[in-house]
């Protein structure tokens, strides 16, 4: 298993989602994609678009102006 970790801290919409995408697409299953970020919608929408892709959210964590969302490939 490998880990990729995208930072997109100060982007806003869309390019959070398209980074997410970008990492998902180069991960193999069972691979976890860590994003971390600042955009408030951001939170919500990348995780409802990859739970649209059957793709598994493990977390998602709130730390002050931040966020980190895990997902499995």
């Amino acid at each position: 298993m490998v880990t990729l970790e995208v930072d997109v801290r100060g982007q806003t919409c869309p390019v959070p989602l398209v980074e997410c995408r970008k990492a998902l697409r180069k991960a193999s299953p069972g691979d976890e994609v860590v994003v971390v970020g600042t955009h408030p919608a951001s939170k919500k929408e990348i995780p409802m678009a990859c739970e649209s892709l059957g793709l598994d959210v493990l977390a998602v964590e709130d730390k002050g102006n931040e966020w980190k969302i895990r997902i499995r490939r």
